[in-house]
């Protein structure tokens, strides 16, 4: 049986044997910030591409779902993105700019644009550093030559504040290591690191799955109104299609490198579904 706790988490709640979405109050607008086009990535050696021939469009101020479940290039696509990786063919045009194919120089000014924030913040977090140096060093690297909107650098340890403080840490964790913080903790950290220089578009890439269900809710939650807040976008990758619903506006379902489905998030239940889609509604 549901608990209040998973019933908050998974944001579709039972009603007469149907489920109804959670309401957003968000507001997005339809003009791209992320725009991605007939993408491919085949690694040596494989028979199939990891990503194939995917295309699709992030809107300014949306949460766009991608679900799929593990292996299916979700987050072959998202190093993609990320530019940590090649693709192979394709184009990803961020804020009116192709960045696929840039490198070095031209890419730099580019890469603050877009941030990711990973399944793991253990591994995510340099062990060695404290709170403060981890959640500093993408402005040192990336922020310098730019003008902030919400947070201001007017000193290291007033802009740190500042970023524990809009992910609801308090200001004594700065001087910590990450392995004196619990799990959630952890990953707000990382989610404060990923928004501090403002980047167009933040890739969350399975964000809760590494999380206990209550502490998986608080971060779900806190993404939203950091979205509002900051005017964020967002690509929310998970295999947890309910968390998925909850956050999105829209939804696509990627499967074995290619996208299968995409819909708005009100229509998830249509009978016009894609049966892998049905299936991994089932699962919920």
């Amino acid at each position: 049986m549901n608990t209040p706790e998973h019933e908050e988490h998974t944001g579709l709640i039972q009603d007469g044997g149907s489920f109804v979405k959670d309401q957003d109050h968000c507001k997005s607008s339809t003009t791209p910030v992320l725009e991605v086009g007939r993408l491919s990535r085949t690694y040596a050696g494989a028979d199939h591409p990891a990503v194939n021939d995917i295309s699709f469009a992030l809107n300014r101020g949306e949460c766009l779902g991608l679900v799929g479940e593990s292996g299916c290039g979700k987050s072959t696509l998202a190093r993609c993105l990320l530019r940590i990786e090649d693709s192979d063919t394709g184009s990803i045009v961020l804020g009116g700019q192709d960045i696929a194919r840039l490198n070095g120089r031209r890419l730099r000014p580019h890469r603050r644009k877009i941030q990711i924030v990973f399944q793991n913040p253990a591994a995510a977090l340099n062990p060695k550093l404290k709170i403060a140096d981890s959640l500093i060093d993408p402005y040192e690297q990336l922020g310098r030559d730019i003008k902030l909107s919400h947070f201001a650098y007017t000193s290291k340890d007033a802009y740190v504040r500042q970023l524990l403080d809009a992910v609801e840490l308090p200001s004594e964790l700065a001087e910590r290591y990450p392995h004196e913080l619990s799990g959630g903790q952890r990953q707000r950290v990382t989610i404060a690191r990923a928004i501090g220089i403002e980047p167009e578009v933040v890739v969350l890439d399975e964000p809760t799955a590494s999380l206990d269900v209550i502490s998986q809710g608080a971060v779900l939650q806190l993404l939203t109104d950091l979205r509002t807040s900051l005017g964020l976008s967002y690509l929310f990758i998970s295999h947890d299609l309910a968390a998925v619903h909850r956050m999105s506006q829209r939804i696509i379902v990627m499967r074995e490198g290619q996208i299968v489905d995409r819909f708005g998030a009100d229509m998830l239940l249509a009978e016009e579904r894609h049966p892998y889609t049905k299936e991994l509604i089932s699962i919920f």
